[in-house]
Formats: structure tokens, sequence, C-alpha cells
């Protein structure tokens, strides 16, 4: 299974200059964790960071004196993004999260378009209700072997 089929479509974005006020705003009235930070040069939307909600409460609220005015996301953004391109399939994903230590990945077109993010609990959600198939397909098959050859009486 390809990202492109399982990512979320609906992200979250703000531009490097917001401040880290209206990104916890943004993150609250969207109930995400997140935002991925965006260029827009040339008409194209391309992901170049990612703040948390942990990036503001490091940056701000356990930092002395810290005004959330005083920074945007830009000056908190996590810049090495970890990324899946729209063709990688989900165990290249997985094993991306887990190389880069990350729990959510923005997902790209060739160009580097964003296209959409992909979470730990999206995949996590997923592999859930792929297990939970192979579990049925076990729990049927044993089913039909048993209506198709009954139990034999040795000796009977």
């Amino acid at each position: 299974m390809k990202i492109k089929d399982i990512c979320s479509r609906m992200v979250v974005v703000a531009e490097g200059d917001t401040d880290l006020r209206e990104a916890a705003r943004l993150m609250r009235d969207h109930h995400v964790g997140a935002l991925i930070v965006i260029d827009g040069a040339e008409g194209v939307t391309r992901p170049i960071g990612i703040v948390t909600d942990r990036d503001i409460v490091v940056a701000v609220v356990a930092a002395n004196g810290v005004r959330p005015e005083s920074l945007t996301v830009r000056d908190v953004m996590a810049r090495e993004l970890a990324l899946a391109g729209e063709n990688d399939g989900v165990f290249e994903a997985i094993e991306t999260m887990q190389d880069k230590g990350v729990r959510r990945l923005p997902v790209v077109a060739g160009d580097g378009r964003l296209l959409g993010i992909v979470t730990l609990d999206d995949l996590l959600r997923m592999l859930a209700n792929e297990l939970g198939g192979l579990a049925m397909a076990m729990q049927r098959a044993g089913r039909r072997e048993t209506a198709e050859r009954p139990v034999s009486r040795a000796g009977a």
C-alpha cells in the first residue's frame, strides 16, 4: 500500500513568520499536535519544517522570561524534516519514522509539493485493521475446514 493512499490530505500549515501564540491556536482549533511550516515560493507549497506542541512548550513554557509573541514558528521549528514520498510504501514510512525518531511525516509529490501528512497513529490504525483482517481469515479458515471435514471418530 502506498502512503498517498492512507495519508491525511487535510494538513494544518503555517508560514515561518507565524508567531507561536497563533501556531498554538491553530493546533488547538484543528485538534492537531503539529503544524507543517511551508514556503509558498513560485506558487508551490513546499514543507520546510515542522513545529509541534512540544516544541512550543520547550521554547516558551519551560524557558524563563520568554514571551510567545517574541518567537515565530521559524525560531523553533525542526529544520531537518523527515519526509515520505507519495509512492513510498507503508513499511518505508515506518522505517523512516524509526530511523529519524519522528511521529509525523509530511507526504510530498515528486516535485516536493506538500500533499498530506501521515502520523504514527494513522499507521497503527491501518496496521491494526490489517491484523484484524488476518485474524478473521484464520477463524474462517478453521470453520471452513471443520465444516468440510468433520471430526471422524476412529474405531466407532
